[in-house]
């Protein structure tokens, strides 16, 4: 796995899967939408650990900085 996701992106998803969570375990959030952001939310933790997002690669998106030679 190449990794196709740059450090915005990644804090980005990061605080998005945070605020998912704190909107479900307090309640704010429940029922069928709240496990579907959940589960959403446990994605975005994941890829931004691993750096890789798979819907970026059938598109070639890639949202790295660019390395200069």
């Amino acid at each position: 796995m190449k990794k196709n996701m740059g450090s915005a992106d990644r804090i980005i998803r990061f605080i998005l899967a945070a605020v998912i969570a704190i909107l479900y375990f307090t309640g704010i959030v429940g029922g069928t939408l709240g496990m579907v952001l959940l589960v959403l939310a446990g994605v975005f933790v994941l890829t931004s650990f691993v750096s890789f997002c798979p819907l970026y690669a059938p598109f070639g998106i890639s949202t790295c900085a660019m390395k200069k030679k």
